[in-house]
């Protein structure tokens, strides 16, 4: 009899690595073979996955219930338009740039927001959103309350012909989406995931442990915060128009991402996928009833919150044991 060996890797998981690359490929060549619409709507569907997996990674890893993660999104944004038009920056430096300034601003607002718990904390974190709209709502050289357009010459920089502009804007979205949802999942499979882990479980044992609560959070929020804005620059980079109301909508960058990641299933990293396909079936489905739609959308979440609390593929997993970003381990023998 073979000893037992200890590792993560399942058949299933395997597998979807093996299909995962394909679906990348076939994804990444889309220029090619997707019209300019299609393209748009994908490219939203991975900027939307996007958001869902650091929210859910915040969220249901570390107890970050925030509804304020749009102060981010428009910040992205608006640090996009900033340092493209003052400081003449590329636009994909500034929204790299964008992200590390929201890197630095995170940590005192953390700092400020962790004094609070629960559902405190939430609100605490939609007030700061609301107090980011505010602010630059009064900046006038950024089009204050009425917002402000790319110049072309800028929109020019990432390309000379428009299909080489929206080519660009795709794979941007499309590598952001591939790159978070990699550095989300290795983050989770390093001993800082594990602690992140027994954290969620039980702050009081993870504390007897050593682990460091509060640190680890912050380390959360803060890089958290810095993909959001940088996703949230490429959100603008897309619309080429920003305003107050539409960087810092509370309803676009964070309801909406909270239906995805509780219906999907919270706490795990297929939810989020399974989560933005549903919400973008659903939405094209029901383009054409106008408040019905958002009527729908929360008729489908009380349903799954009652008959699936842990969400579409929580159920999914619970019934046929399916891993596909293995985070725990397992004891199998050799033929299992």
């Amino acid at each position: 009899m073979s000893a037992p060996q200890v590792t993560r890797s399942t058949t299933a998981s395997r597998i979807s690595v093996v299909f995962a690359f394909i679906a990348i490929v076939v994804l990444a060549a889309a220029p090619w073979w997707a019209g300019r619409a299609d393209m748009r709507l994908m490219g939203e569907i991975y900027l939307y996955l996007s958001l869902a997996t650091l929210w859910n990674l915040m969220a249901g890893y570390a107890g970050l219930v925030s509804v304020g993660q749009q102060a981010y999104v428009g910040f992205g944004g608006y640090m996009l338009f900033a340092l493209t038009v003052f400081a003449g920056l590329n636009p994909i430096v500034a929204i790299l740039v964008g992200g590390i300034l929201a890197a630095v601003i995170s940590i005192p607002v953390a700092t400020l927001v962790f004094r609070l718990k629960g559902a405190y904390f939430a609100i605490g974190t939609w007030v700061i959103a609301e107090v980011f709209r505010l602010s630059f709502a009064q900046i006038q050289a950024l089009g204050g309350g009425s917002g402000s357009s790319l110049p072309v010459a800028i929109i020019k920089e990432l390309g000379a012909k428009k299909a080489a502009r929206e080519a660009l804007s795709y794979w941007l979205a499309l590598g952001a989406a591939v790159a978070i949802l990699a550095a989300v999942y290795m983050f989770l499979r390093s001993r800082r995931g594990l602690a992140l882990t027994a954290i969620r479980d039980s702050e009081t044992a993870a504390s007897s442990l050593g682990i460091d609560i509060w640190r680890t959070k912050l380390e959360v929020y803060v890089v958290t915060s810095a993909f959001t804005a940088i996703i949230g620059g490429l959100i603008f980079l897309q619309k080429i128009r920003i305003s107050p109301d539409a960087a810092f909508s509370v309803n676009d960058w964070t309801a909406f991402v909270i239906f995805i990641v509780v219906i999907g299933g919270i706490g795990t990293l297929e939810g989020p996928i399974i989560g933005t396909l549903l919400f973008f079936l659903l939405r094209e489905l029901l383009a054409d009833f106008g408040t019905i739609y958002l009527l729908v959308l929360g008729f489908v979440a009380i349903i799954v919150m009652l008959k699936a609390p842990k969400g579409v593929w929580g159920l999914i997993r619970d019934r046929y044991d399916l891993e596909l970003f293995p985070l725990s381990y397992r004891v199998r023998t050799k033929g299992d």
